[in-house]
């Protein structure tokens, strides 16, 4: 009912009903001083974090103008769910987050659905601003309390004593580079040319900076003044190439019909020859 439910876009926080909309969601967020409101959000993976947050600091805003003076200071509990490696930007515009260490699992969806141990594990977790020490994960689901972190955290995410924190982020048990002074992933190996560690087939040239288009440092290939020059060499490009599929494929089509006059000749001949013969 439009009385318990709001049509939301959450990426540039517009309320489809209007200004009737953003009052039923303000009326909400404000009641009994905000007490008990907790936000949960799942957007989707392919959203970008910025506007989400910019979203998100909105209705936080909205919550605050309902606390008293004295309450002013606290945060709206959230919980976001989001993919593992968008951690350190969440952090970024949320510095109060952290992220727990609980497997978020989509029974509909391929790629998120629970897998027992490596890569098959989700990447999905949740990120908050409520301390970790006061959430408690399923035992039964293979989680366990790491007293020296103060938190829970999955049976294969092992306390490192040398970085003093169970430092696993994909759900499976990291190793410790001395020479990185930091836990990586058990896949990775330390590269001495690139001086860091990364995936054993790596490139050690790395990524290329500046424009792609011209090569130059100061700019990106977004705002490269050579660009249209760029789009039409690949416009061109793509012409040429779609000239010569067709072409060959008129060519395939003109040798098919050639191969069948020239079977139905033959056939027309052995026609004439076998009633001669009968005759």
């Amino acid at each position: 009912m439009e009385d318990s439910f709001c049509h939301y876009n959450m990426f540039n926080h517009h309320f489809f009903d209007g200004k009737a909309a953003l009052e039923v969601c303000r009326t909400f967020l404000q009641e009994d001083k905000g007490e008990g409101v907790i936000m949960v959000t799942d957007p989707p993976f392919g959203g970008l974090v910025e506007p989400l947050a910019v979203t998100f600091k909105k209705l936080i805003a909205m919550w605050k103008e309902g606390q008293s003076q004295e309450n002013n200071r606290k945060e709206l509990p959230i919980f976001w769910i989001f993919p593992y490696f968008f951690e350190s930007r969440i952090c970024q515009f949320f510095p109060s987050f952290c992220m727990l260490d609980y497997q978020v699992d989509y029974d509909n969806h391929a790629l998120y659905k629970h897998g027992k141990t490596g890569r098959k594990q989700s990447p999905v977790r949740i990120f908050t601003n409520i301390p970790p020490n006061k959430i408690i994960l399923p035992i039964e689901e293979g989680y366990r309390f790491c007293s020296l972190c103060q938190r829970y955290v999955s049976r294969e995410n092992q306390h490192c004593e040398h970085c003093n924190s169970c430092t696993s982020k994909d759900g499976r048990k990291w190793n410790h580079c001395f020479l990185c002074k930091k836990c990586v992933k058990p896949s990775w190996i330390h590269c001495d040319v690139c001086n860091h560690c990364a995936l054993p087939d790596h490139s050690c040239e790395g990524p290329k900076d500046g424009c792609f288009i011209c090569g130059e440092l100061d700019h990106k290939r977004s705002t490269c003044p050579n660009i249209s020059t760029s789009k039409k060499a690949d416009k061109a490009v793509r012409k040429q190439k779609q000239r010569k599929s067709n072409k060959m494929k008129m060519e395939t089509t003109k040798g098919q019909s050639m191969n069948h006059i020239s079977v139905t000749r033959r056939k027309k001949r052995r026609e004439r020859a076998h009633q001669y013969l009968c005759s």
